[in-house]
Protein backbone atom coordinates (compact mmCIF):
# COMPACT_ATOMS: atom_id res chain seq x y z
CA UNK A 1 0.00 0.00 0.00
CA UNK A 2 2.23 2.43 0.87
CA UNK A 3 4.45 1.64 -2.37
CA UNK A 4 1.36 2.62 -4.44
CA UNK A 5 1.21 5.77 -2.28
CA UNK A 6 4.52 6.51 -2.90
CA UNK A 7 4.10 5.79 -7.31
CA UNK A 8 0.71 7.92 -6.86
CA UNK A 9 2.76 11.00 -5.10
CA UNK A 10 5.77 10.61 -7.38
CA UNK A 11 3.14 10.23 -10.87
CA UNK A 12 1.30 13.47 -9.36
CA UNK A 13 4.57 15.38 -8.66
CA UNK A 14 6.12 14.84 -11.79
CA UNK A 15 2.58 15.58 -13.66
CA UNK A 16 2.23 19.06 -11.27
CA UNK A 17 5.63 20.71 -11.98
CA UNK A 18 5.76 19.46 -15.87
CA UNK A 19 2.34 21.03 -16.42
CA UNK A 20 3.28 24.17 -14.15
CA UNK A 21 6.70 24.30 -16.37
CA UNK A 22 4.03 24.12 -19.43
CA UNK A 23 1.70 26.65 -18.32
CA UNK A 24 5.32 29.15 -17.27
CA UNK A 25 6.81 28.81 -20.59
CA UNK A 26 3.51 29.89 -22.52
CA UNK A 27 3.35 33.14 -20.31
CA UNK A 28 6.83 33.87 -20.86
CA UNK A 29 6.75 33.61 -24.48
CA UNK A 30 3.83 36.84 -23.63
CA UNK A 31 5.63 38.42 -21.17
CA UNK A 32 9.16 38.32 -22.78
CA UNK A 33 8.40 40.97 -25.28
CA UNK A 34 6.87 43.54 -23.07
CA UNK A 35 9.26 45.89 -21.90
CA UNK A 36 10.91 45.74 -25.45
CA UNK A 37 7.94 45.61 -27.28
CA UNK A 38 6.68 49.89 -27.95
CA UNK A 39 10.31 50.72 -28.73
CA UNK A 40 10.40 47.66 -31.81
CA UNK A 41 7.20 48.10 -32.85
CA UNK A 42 7.91 51.98 -33.48
CA UNK A 43 10.55 50.65 -36.04
CA UNK A 44 7.96 49.10 -38.05
CA UNK A 45 6.70 50.02 -41.34
CA UNK A 46 3.13 51.73 -41.07
CA UNK A 47 4.06 51.93 -37.05
CA UNK A 48 3.91 56.06 -37.01
CA UNK A 49 1.23 56.22 -39.97
CA UNK A 50 -0.84 54.36 -37.43
CA UNK A 51 0.28 54.93 -33.67
CA UNK A 52 -2.58 53.34 -32.45
CA UNK A 53 -1.98 50.06 -33.55
CA UNK A 54 1.27 49.51 -31.32
CA UNK A 55 -0.52 49.61 -28.19
CA UNK A 56 -3.89 47.43 -29.94
CA UNK A 57 -0.54 44.88 -31.11
CA UNK A 58 0.60 45.30 -27.38
CA UNK A 59 -2.47 43.97 -26.10
CA UNK A 60 -3.94 41.40 -28.95
CA UNK A 61 -3.45 38.82 -27.53
CA UNK A 62 -5.52 39.90 -24.63
CA UNK A 63 -8.83 39.37 -26.83
CA UNK A 64 -8.02 36.15 -28.30
CA UNK A 65 -7.27 34.71 -25.09
CA UNK A 66 -10.09 35.78 -23.60
CA UNK A 67 -12.37 34.78 -26.53
CA UNK A 68 -11.18 31.37 -27.00
CA UNK A 69 -9.76 29.66 -23.17
CA UNK A 70 -13.24 28.72 -22.19
CA UNK A 71 -13.79 26.59 -25.62
CA UNK A 72 -10.28 25.56 -25.18
CA UNK A 73 -11.49 23.92 -22.10
CA UNK A 74 -14.90 22.73 -22.78
CA UNK A 75 -13.18 21.34 -26.14
CA UNK A 76 -10.51 19.20 -23.83
CA UNK A 77 -13.62 17.52 -22.09
CA UNK A 78 -14.59 16.12 -25.21
CA UNK A 79 -11.55 15.79 -27.51
CA UNK A 80 -8.97 15.21 -25.07
CA UNK A 81 -6.79 17.13 -22.44
CA UNK A 82 -3.69 16.47 -24.40
CA UNK A 83 -4.60 16.77 -28.05
CA UNK A 84 -6.53 20.14 -27.27
CA UNK A 85 -3.52 21.13 -25.42
CA UNK A 86 -1.03 20.74 -28.12
CA UNK A 87 -3.14 22.53 -30.67
CA UNK A 88 -3.15 25.09 -28.39
CA UNK A 89 0.71 25.39 -27.84
CA UNK A 90 0.79 25.25 -31.84
CA UNK A 91 -1.24 27.56 -32.39
CA UNK A 92 0.84 29.81 -30.16
CA UNK A 93 4.31 28.87 -31.89
CA UNK A 94 2.57 29.42 -35.36
CA UNK A 95 1.95 33.15 -33.98
CA UNK A 96 5.03 33.75 -32.79
CA UNK A 97 6.47 32.64 -35.94
CA UNK A 98 4.41 35.43 -37.85
CA UNK A 99 5.67 37.74 -35.02
CA UNK A 100 9.03 37.11 -36.02
CA UNK A 101 8.54 37.86 -39.42
CA UNK A 102 6.86 40.48 -39.45
CA UNK A 103 7.96 43.67 -40.88
CA UNK A 104 5.50 45.98 -40.60
CA UNK A 105 2.89 46.87 -37.59
CA UNK A 106 0.09 45.15 -39.34
CA UNK A 107 1.44 41.29 -39.57
CA UNK A 108 2.97 42.20 -36.23
CA UNK A 109 -0.79 42.29 -34.96
CA UNK A 110 -2.09 39.31 -36.84
CA UNK A 111 1.03 37.37 -34.93
CA UNK A 112 -0.15 38.56 -31.54
CA UNK A 113 -3.78 38.01 -32.43
CA UNK A 114 -2.88 34.18 -33.14
CA UNK A 115 -0.39 33.97 -30.37
CA UNK A 116 -3.01 34.52 -28.79
CA UNK A 117 -5.60 31.93 -29.68
CA UNK A 118 -3.56 29.32 -28.28
CA UNK A 119 -5.34 29.92 -24.84
CA UNK A 120 -4.65 26.34 -23.40
CA UNK A 121 -4.99 28.00 -19.87
CA UNK A 122 -8.34 25.71 -18.84
CA UNK A 123 -7.44 23.01 -20.69
CA UNK A 124 -4.04 23.12 -18.59
CA UNK A 125 -6.19 23.61 -15.27
CA UNK A 126 -8.13 20.70 -16.24
CA UNK A 127 -5.52 18.34 -16.89
CA UNK A 128 -4.40 19.20 -13.55
CA UNK A 129 -7.61 18.39 -11.65
CA UNK A 130 -7.68 14.87 -13.85
CA UNK A 131 -4.08 14.08 -12.42
CA UNK A 132 -4.17 15.51 -8.75
CA UNK A 133 -6.05 14.21 -6.13
CA UNK A 134 -9.03 16.60 -4.04
CA UNK A 135 -6.62 16.69 -1.10
CA UNK A 136 -3.61 17.49 -3.39
CA UNK A 137 -5.74 20.50 -5.57
CA UNK A 138 -5.09 23.44 -3.40
CA UNK A 139 -1.22 23.21 -3.00
CA UNK A 140 -1.18 22.37 -7.31
CA UNK A 141 -1.98 25.62 -8.10
CA UNK A 142 -0.50 27.30 -5.51
CA UNK A 143 2.76 25.90 -7.54
CA UNK A 144 1.16 27.14 -10.96
CA UNK A 145 0.25 30.36 -9.27
CA UNK A 146 4.28 30.70 -8.19
CA UNK A 147 5.29 29.63 -11.62
CA UNK A 148 3.14 32.59 -13.18
CA UNK A 149 4.68 34.84 -10.90
CA UNK A 150 8.15 33.65 -11.62
CA UNK A 151 7.72 33.71 -15.25
CA UNK A 152 6.37 37.48 -15.12
CA UNK A 153 9.56 38.50 -13.21
CA UNK A 154 12.09 36.62 -14.92
CA UNK A 155 10.58 37.88 -18.10
CA UNK A 156 10.98 41.59 -16.72
CA UNK A 157 14.38 40.78 -16.43
CA UNK A 158 15.80 38.92 -18.88
CA UNK A 159 13.53 40.82 -21.77
CA UNK A 160 15.95 43.66 -22.56
CA UNK A 161 19.35 41.85 -22.50
CA UNK A 162 17.62 39.42 -24.78
CA UNK A 163 16.04 41.64 -27.11
CA UNK A 164 19.64 42.93 -27.33
CA UNK A 165 21.77 40.14 -27.89
CA UNK A 166 19.21 38.22 -30.62
CA UNK A 167 16.44 41.12 -31.24
CA UNK A 168 12.76 41.01 -30.84
CA UNK A 169 12.51 38.69 -33.65
CA UNK A 170 14.85 36.49 -31.90
CA UNK A 171 12.32 36.43 -28.55
CA UNK A 172 9.43 35.60 -31.06
CA UNK A 173 11.60 32.27 -32.57
CA UNK A 174 13.01 31.45 -29.49
CA UNK A 175 9.16 31.17 -27.68
CA UNK A 176 7.91 29.83 -30.61
CA UNK A 177 10.74 26.83 -30.24
CA UNK A 178 9.96 26.62 -26.40
CA UNK A 179 6.07 25.99 -26.77
CA UNK A 180 6.85 23.20 -29.68
CA UNK A 181 9.36 21.47 -27.04
CA UNK A 182 6.45 21.79 -24.45
CA UNK A 183 3.84 19.74 -26.44
CA UNK A 184 6.73 16.94 -26.44
CA UNK A 185 7.03 17.78 -22.25
CA UNK A 186 3.17 17.11 -22.85
CA UNK A 187 3.23 13.73 -24.14
CA UNK A 188 6.24 12.08 -22.57
CA UNK A 189 6.10 13.48 -19.61
CA UNK A 190 2.53 13.70 -18.26
CA UNK A 191 1.06 10.42 -17.86
CA UNK A 192 -2.62 9.71 -19.82
CA UNK A 193 -5.64 9.51 -17.84
CA UNK A 194 -9.55 9.50 -18.68
CA UNK A 195 -10.79 13.56 -18.65
CA UNK A 196 -13.33 13.89 -16.05
CA UNK A 197 -15.64 17.02 -15.49
CA UNK A 198 -14.07 19.09 -12.43
CA UNK A 199 -16.24 21.88 -10.79
CA UNK A 200 -13.68 23.82 -9.04
CA UNK A 201 -11.00 23.45 -12.06
CA UNK A 202 -13.27 23.71 -14.89
CA UNK A 203 -16.63 25.89 -16.43
CA UNK A 204 -19.90 24.59 -15.39
CA UNK A 205 -22.61 26.58 -17.51
CA UNK A 206 -25.70 25.68 -15.35
CA UNK A 207 -24.00 28.39 -12.52
CA UNK A 208 -22.76 31.32 -14.86
CA UNK A 209 -25.82 33.38 -14.21
CA UNK A 210 -25.02 32.89 -10.66
CA UNK A 211 -21.74 33.79 -10.77
CA UNK A 212 -22.01 36.36 -13.01
CA UNK A 213 -24.93 38.16 -10.67
CA UNK A 214 -22.53 37.74 -7.54
CA UNK A 215 -21.28 41.35 -6.49
CA UNK A 216 -18.86 40.03 -4.68
CA UNK A 217 -17.64 38.09 -7.54
CA UNK A 218 -17.79 41.17 -10.19
CA UNK A 219 -15.73 43.75 -7.50
CA UNK A 220 -13.20 40.89 -8.07
CA UNK A 221 -13.46 40.71 -12.08
CA UNK A 222 -13.02 44.06 -12.07
CA UNK A 223 -10.37 44.04 -10.19
CA UNK A 224 -8.22 41.92 -12.30
CA UNK A 225 -9.51 43.56 -15.42
CA UNK A 226 -8.52 46.84 -14.00
CA UNK A 227 -5.22 45.37 -12.95
CA UNK A 228 -4.10 43.87 -15.97
CA UNK A 229 -5.57 47.59 -18.24
CA UNK A 230 -3.41 49.66 -15.92
CA UNK A 231 0.13 47.13 -16.18
CA UNK A 232 -0.71 47.01 -20.31
CA UNK A 233 -1.40 50.35 -20.94
CA UNK A 234 1.70 51.32 -18.78
CA UNK A 235 4.04 49.34 -21.02
CA UNK A 236 2.53 50.84 -23.85
CA UNK A 237 4.63 53.95 -23.17
CA UNK A 238 7.17 53.05 -20.15
CA UNK A 239 9.92 52.26 -22.68
CA UNK A 240 8.82 55.16 -24.82
CA UNK A 241 9.87 57.44 -21.57
CA UNK A 242 13.61 55.26 -20.57
CA UNK A 243 14.56 55.63 -24.14
CA UNK A 244 13.40 59.09 -25.51
CA UNK A 245 15.83 60.55 -27.60
CA UNK A 246 14.96 64.11 -25.76
CA UNK A 247 15.85 63.04 -22.37
CA UNK A 248 17.57 59.47 -22.57
CA UNK A 249 17.33 57.51 -19.19
CA UNK A 250 18.66 54.03 -19.86
CA UNK A 251 19.31 52.21 -23.21
CA UNK A 252 17.33 49.26 -23.93
CA UNK A 253 20.35 46.82 -23.34
CA UNK A 254 20.48 48.40 -19.68
CA UNK A 255 16.65 48.40 -18.67
CA UNK A 256 17.58 45.08 -16.54
CA UNK A 257 19.18 47.53 -14.03
CA UNK A 258 16.31 49.24 -13.14
CA UNK A 259 13.95 45.68 -13.16
CA UNK A 260 15.81 43.22 -11.36
CA UNK A 261 16.31 45.43 -8.16
CA UNK A 262 12.92 46.80 -8.29
CA UNK A 263 11.27 43.38 -9.06
CA UNK A 264 13.55 41.73 -6.04
CA UNK A 265 12.46 44.36 -3.52
CA UNK A 266 8.65 44.64 -4.16
CA UNK A 267 8.50 40.82 -4.06
CA UNK A 268 10.77 41.12 -0.15
CA UNK A 269 8.27 44.30 0.41
CA UNK A 270 4.73 42.22 -0.51
CA UNK A 271 5.43 39.43 1.97
CA UNK A 272 4.44 40.92 5.10
CA UNK A 273 1.41 41.84 3.53
CA UNK A 274 0.62 38.72 2.34
CA UNK A 275 0.79 36.98 5.94
CA UNK A 276 -1.11 39.93 7.58
CA UNK A 277 -3.99 39.38 5.48
CA UNK A 278 -4.11 35.56 5.70
CA UNK A 279 -2.68 35.13 8.96
CA UNK A 280 -3.78 37.98 10.84
CA UNK A 281 -7.57 37.82 8.55
CA UNK A 282 -7.06 41.51 7.56
CA UNK A 283 -7.26 40.20 3.72
CA UNK A 284 -10.00 42.94 2.78
CA UNK A 285 -7.35 46.01 4.55
CA UNK A 286 -4.69 44.89 3.01
CA UNK A 287 -6.47 44.84 -0.72
CA UNK A 288 -7.56 47.97 -0.14
CA UNK A 289 -4.04 49.60 0.96
CA UNK A 290 -3.05 47.62 -1.86
CA UNK A 291 -4.96 49.31 -4.57
CA UNK A 292 -3.93 52.35 -2.85
CA UNK A 293 -0.84 52.07 -3.37
CA UNK A 294 -1.21 51.41 -7.15
CA UNK A 295 -3.35 54.60 -7.35
CA UNK A 296 -0.33 56.65 -5.65
CA UNK A 297 2.23 54.59 -8.22
CA UNK A 298 0.71 55.44 -11.22
CA UNK A 299 0.20 59.46 -10.03
CA UNK A 300 3.88 59.43 -9.08
CA UNK A 301 5.06 58.04 -12.46
CA UNK A 302 2.73 60.74 -14.32
CA UNK A 303 4.34 62.93 -12.00
CA UNK A 304 8.41 61.66 -13.00
CA UNK A 305 9.08 63.47 -16.03
CA UNK A 306 12.64 62.27 -16.79
CA UNK A 307 13.73 61.15 -13.63
CA UNK A 308 15.21 58.03 -13.52
CA UNK A 309 15.00 57.73 -9.97
CA UNK A 310 11.51 58.84 -9.22
CA UNK A 311 10.78 56.28 -12.12
CA UNK A 312 12.13 53.73 -9.86
CA UNK A 313 10.23 54.23 -6.41
CA UNK A 314 6.81 54.76 -8.67
CA UNK A 315 7.88 51.37 -10.38
CA UNK A 316 8.47 49.69 -6.99
CA UNK A 317 5.39 51.07 -5.53
CA UNK A 318 3.37 49.52 -7.81
CA UNK A 319 4.68 46.45 -8.00
CA UNK A 320 4.62 45.85 -4.71
CA UNK A 321 1.20 46.57 -5.20
CA UNK A 322 0.31 44.86 -8.24
CA UNK A 323 2.17 41.75 -6.48
CA UNK A 324 -0.33 41.88 -3.63
CA UNK A 325 -3.21 41.99 -5.51
CA UNK A 326 -2.04 39.32 -7.97
CA UNK A 327 -1.44 36.74 -4.82
CA UNK A 328 -5.02 37.72 -3.27
CA UNK A 329 -7.60 37.96 -6.11
CA UNK A 330 -7.29 34.41 -6.73
CA UNK A 331 -7.72 33.91 -2.86
CA UNK A 332 -10.73 36.12 -2.80
CA UNK A 333 -11.94 34.56 -5.62
CA UNK A 334 -12.18 30.91 -3.97
CA UNK A 335 -13.80 32.37 -0.45
CA UNK A 336 -16.73 33.96 -2.33
CA UNK A 337 -17.39 31.25 -4.33
CA UNK A 338 -20.45 28.93 -4.21
CA UNK A 339 -19.31 25.23 -3.41
CA UNK A 340 -19.01 23.91 -7.10
CA UNK A 341 -18.85 27.14 -8.60
CA UNK A 342 -14.98 27.95 -7.95
CA UNK A 343 -14.37 26.75 -12.13
CA UNK A 344 -17.38 29.09 -13.72
CA UNK A 345 -15.78 32.02 -10.72
CA UNK A 346 -12.37 31.27 -11.81
CA UNK A 347 -12.96 31.42 -16.21
CA UNK A 348 -14.67 34.61 -15.70
CA UNK A 349 -12.21 36.06 -13.81
CA UNK A 350 -9.51 34.62 -16.26
CA UNK A 351 -11.35 36.16 -19.19
CA UNK A 352 -11.92 39.61 -17.37
CA UNK A 353 -7.74 39.71 -17.03
CA UNK A 354 -7.30 38.72 -20.52
CA UNK A 355 -9.70 41.30 -21.61
CA UNK A 356 -8.08 44.01 -19.50
CA UNK A 357 -4.94 43.44 -21.32
CA UNK A 358 -6.38 43.82 -24.45
CA UNK A 359 -8.44 47.32 -23.45
CA UNK A 360 -5.09 48.22 -22.21
CA UNK A 361 -2.83 48.06 -25.19
CA UNK A 362 -6.09 49.56 -26.61
CA UNK A 363 -5.65 52.33 -24.00
CA UNK A 364 -2.32 53.46 -24.64
CA UNK A 365 -2.54 53.26 -28.43
CA UNK A 366 -5.02 55.71 -28.58
CA UNK A 367 -3.98 58.04 -25.76
CA UNK A 368 -0.31 57.89 -26.91
CA UNK A 369 0.45 60.33 -29.64
CA UNK A 370 3.92 60.12 -30.90
CA UNK A 371 5.30 63.37 -32.06
CA UNK A 372 3.82 64.98 -28.68
CA UNK A 373 5.67 63.00 -26.07
CA UNK A 374 2.34 62.73 -24.17
CA UNK A 375 3.13 59.70 -21.88
CA UNK A 376 1.75 61.12 -18.41
CA UNK A 377 -1.35 61.36 -20.41
CA UNK A 378 -1.59 57.36 -20.23
CA UNK A 379 -0.78 57.81 -16.58
CA UNK A 380 -3.12 59.61 -15.71
CA UNK A 381 -5.79 57.33 -17.73
CA UNK A 382 -4.45 54.27 -15.54
CA UNK A 383 -4.64 56.09 -12.18
CA UNK A 384 -7.98 57.09 -12.78
CA UNK A 385 -8.84 53.54 -13.73
CA UNK A 386 -7.22 52.47 -9.69
CA UNK A 387 -8.87 55.29 -8.19
CA UNK A 388 -12.41 53.79 -9.59
CA UNK A 389 -11.39 50.06 -8.48
CA UNK A 390 -9.76 51.94 -4.87
CA UNK A 391 -13.59 52.74 -4.81
CA UNK A 392 -15.15 49.81 -5.20
CA UNK A 393 -12.86 47.95 -3.37
CA UNK A 394 -13.86 50.22 -0.43
CA UNK A 395 -17.70 48.28 -0.97
CA UNK A 396 -16.41 45.01 -0.87
CA UNK A 397 -17.27 42.92 2.54
CA UNK A 398 -14.76 41.09 4.62
CA UNK A 399 -14.16 37.80 3.30
CA UNK A 400 -14.92 34.82 5.79
CA UNK A 401 -11.65 32.56 5.90
CA UNK A 402 -13.14 29.38 4.44
CA UNK A 403 -11.48 26.42 2.19
CA UNK A 404 -12.83 24.19 -0.41
CA UNK A 405 -12.51 20.65 0.85
CA UNK A 406 -14.07 17.87 -1.55
CA UNK A 407 -14.62 14.49 -0.43
CA UNK A 408 -15.76 11.28 -2.48
CA UNK A 409 -19.52 10.73 -1.99
CA UNK A 410 -20.64 6.51 -1.97
CA UNK A 411 -22.04 5.36 -4.68
CA UNK A 412 -25.26 4.31 -2.44
CA UNK A 413 -28.51 5.75 -2.79
CA UNK A 414 -29.13 8.40 0.21
CA UNK A 415 -30.47 11.27 0.94
CA UNK A 416 -28.96 14.12 -0.02
CA UNK A 417 -30.83 16.87 1.70
CA UNK A 418 -30.74 14.92 4.74
CA UNK A 419 -26.83 14.88 4.20
CA UNK A 420 -26.36 17.78 3.79
CA UNK A 421 -28.32 19.13 7.05
CA UNK A 422 -25.88 16.77 8.69
CA UNK A 423 -22.73 18.27 7.26
CA UNK A 424 -24.04 22.06 7.91
CA UNK A 425 -24.30 20.97 11.42
CA UNK A 426 -20.63 20.53 12.16
CA UNK A 427 -18.48 22.42 13.63
CA UNK A 428 -16.48 24.58 10.92
CA UNK A 429 -18.63 23.62 7.84
CA UNK A 430 -20.08 27.28 6.10
CA UNK A 431 -21.43 25.76 3.54
CA UNK A 432 -22.22 22.12 1.31
CA UNK A 433 -23.15 21.21 -2.20
CA UNK A 434 -23.42 17.37 -3.13
CA UNK A 435 -23.35 16.31 -6.90
CA UNK A 436 -24.49 12.61 -7.20
CA UNK A 437 -22.66 12.81 -10.93
CA UNK A 438 -19.52 13.89 -10.14
CA UNK A 439 -19.52 11.39 -6.99
CA UNK A 440 -18.57 14.11 -4.79
CA UNK A 441 -19.40 16.15 -1.93
CA UNK A 442 -18.03 20.15 -2.06
CA UNK A 443 -17.62 21.48 1.40
CA UNK A 444 -16.74 25.12 2.80
CA UNK A 445 -14.79 24.83 6.14
CA UNK A 446 -13.09 26.75 8.44
CA UNK A 447 -9.59 25.12 8.62
CA UNK A 448 -8.91 25.58 11.59
CA UNK A 449 -12.35 24.61 13.26
CA UNK A 450 -13.71 21.71 11.20
CA UNK A 451 -12.89 17.86 12.15
CA UNK A 452 -11.90 16.11 8.73
CA UNK A 453 -12.50 12.93 10.32
CA UNK A 454 -15.51 13.37 11.80
CA UNK A 455 -16.79 15.14 8.53
CA UNK A 456 -15.64 12.17 6.45
CA UNK A 457 -17.55 9.96 9.30
CA UNK A 458 -20.80 11.18 8.04
CA UNK A 459 -20.55 11.05 4.62
CA UNK A 460 -19.68 7.65 4.75
CA UNK A 461 -22.47 6.59 7.32
CA UNK A 462 -25.49 4.51 5.61
CA UNK A 463 -28.59 6.53 5.46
Amino acid sequence: MAAVQNVLERRERRSIFALAGIFGLRLLGLFLVLPVFSVYAHGLHGAMEHPALIGIALGAYGLTQAMFQIPFGKLSDKWGRKPVIATGLLIFAIGSVIAAQATSIEWLLVGRIVQGAGAVAAAIIALTADLVREERWTKAMAIIGITIGISFSVSLVLSAPLAHWIGVQGIFWVTAVLSVLAIGVLYKVIPEVPARFHRDAEMNPAVLGTVLRDPNLLRLNYGIFALHTGLTAIFVVLPLVLVDSHHPLLSQADQWMLYLPVMLLSFVAMVPFIIVGEAKRKLKEVFVLAVAILVASVVWMALSGHNIWSIAIALFLFFVGFNILEASLPSLVAKFSHPGAKGTATGVYTTAEFFGAFCGGLLGGLLYLPGQRNYSDVFWAVATIYLIWLVVALTMRSPRYVATRIFPLPDDDRDIDGLTQRLLQLPGVAEVAVFPDEGAVYCKVESKVYDEERLRAVIAATT
